[in-house]
């Protein structure tokens, strides 16, 4: 026999029990539901007829009979009313501790992203957690797919020692994707400091992932496990979940394997051709099918040789975007980066894509048509960087639609401005 309706039993008296803080207020509400029948019953068996009598024929005041009457109902609307906001805070202060928000907001807004549209991000690095920033304030059916050929620093450092992906972009999309940007998400973005090395130059947030790695057996269950941890608005996957490493034919034919030497080979000569090593690496299913069932696919922005185009080298990645009926928007960098794309514009970037992964990946392309201050830009000069300057014509007898807006984030650093990029999408695509 199922001991279900038992267990029902026991959960609901729970409320019930000392220290609960609920008690009180379910009491006030009751009360305010007795007072307001008993209004309700007192004023559906008055003698209206009868009242309006003595009122014309003794002139007896008809606000002595109809005000007792309005006060039970007003009153017990009121403490009905009263009874329910001191219940949803008591419950809100349990669920939400640390939030200024209360618990109303946060079911409307989780109920209203849930009716959002479909959106798969494509790419990497610090450009596809910007892009992710924006949209999760509209939709929280999200996923972004990320690239896993980073060899550099902390991440490189646990794939080489560990046999695990590479965890760090994977970190920064669920940190961008996370409900509530705190105290957390800081954590999980620390990193160490100091001599030792063991810890110095790790980040907290890619031990963390290696570990749940260890607990949950494998890196995409790790994934699933941190973005419960988070809360996150969406979910984030690997491209593939096979160990590949990236590999580039430089423009005098020789042969650079991994990302660091890559970049590093690329601020003297420029990248010809990229490929995956192993080649034809199998795509994990669950983002061929956010990909396929997706409303819109963004590639972008990041950096496109390291970040975007290693995507697009999964085979299954690249026949799935080609299959798909969403619609497909490249959002071009703002700025060119040095060892990548040095003096690159627009239609350079697409160019590049388009070399090594091949055309009908997309069909719009989102560039930015704002300048930067002259301070800023002979800032960015003196590393040998420069605004990517949008080339819209070109784009166009290339065969695309290009969409133009002003994306900039000028602080220390010039990037795409998370908001202004979200809403040029909601509002074109």
């Amino acid at each position: 026999m199922s001991d279900k309706p038992a267990s029902r039993i026991r959960s609901w008296s729970r409320w019930f029990y000392p220290g609960m803080r609920v008690k009180r207020w379910i009491l006030l509400m009751t009360i305010g539901i007795a007072l307001f029948m008993l209004g309700a019953y007192r004023f559906y068996t008055l003698d209206l007829a009868g009242a309006a009598m003595d009122w014309l024929e003794n002139g007896v005041d008809p606000f002595r009979v109809f005000l007792p009457l309005y006060a039970m109902l007003l009153g017990g609307i009121a403490l009905f009313a009263l009874g329910v906001g001191f219940l949803v805070r008591s419950i809100a202060e349990v669920l939400t501790p640390d939030r200024d928000e209360n618990l109303g907001e946060i079911v409307y807004r989780r109920r209203a992203l849930a009716q959002g549209g479909h959106i798969v991000t494509i790419g990497g690095g610090t450009g596809l957690g910007t892009m992710l920033r924006g949209l999760k304030e509209a939709t929280s059916n999200l996923t972004a797919i990320v690239t896993v050929t980073d060899d550099g620093g902390s991440s490189g450092r646990l794939q080489r020692e560990y046999a695990v992906l590479p965890p760090g972009d994977i970190r920064n999309c669920l940190v961008a994707l996370a409900d509530n940007e705190g105290l957390m998400t800081e954590l999980l973005q620390h990193r160490f400091e100091g001599t030792d090395p063991g810890l110095a130059g790790h980040s907290f947030g890619n031990l963390f992932l290696l570990a749940m790695t260890s607990v949950t057996g494998n890196f995409d269950e790790a994934i699933r496990a941190t973005s419960r941890v988070l809360a996150i608005r969406g979910k984030v996957l690997p491209s593939t979940l096979d160990q590949v490493s990236l590999v580039a034919t430089m423009a005098d034919g020789s042969e650079i394997q991994g990302e660091t030497d890559i970049v590093r080979a690329g601020t003297t000569q420029r990248i010809a051709r990229l490929r995956l090593h192993p080649q034809n690496p199998e795509a994990l299913q669950e983002a061929v099918d956010a990909i396929l069932h997706a409303e819109t696919v963004i590639i972008g922005p990041g950096s496109v040789f390291t970040s975007l185009i290693p995507n697009l080298l999964v085979p299954g990645i690249r026949d799935a975007l080609k299959k798909t009926r969403a619609q497909r928007v490249y959002v071009c960098n703002v700025m060119t980066q040095p060892g990548e794309t040095g003096g690159f514009n627009a239609a350079d970037h697409v160019r590049a894509i388009e070399e090594n992964a091949g055309r009908g990946l997309f069909d719009y392309v989102l560039v930015n048509t704002a300048m930067p201050g002259e301070e800023t830009r002979a800032r960015y000069a003196a590393q040998g960087a420069d605004v990517v300057q949008p080339e819209m014509d070109t784009l166009r007898e290339m065969g695309y639609r290009v969409l133009q807006a002003d994306l900039l984030n000028e602080t220390n650093l010039v990037r795409h401005d998370p908001n202004k990029l979200a809403q040029v999408i909601l509002e074109n695509l």
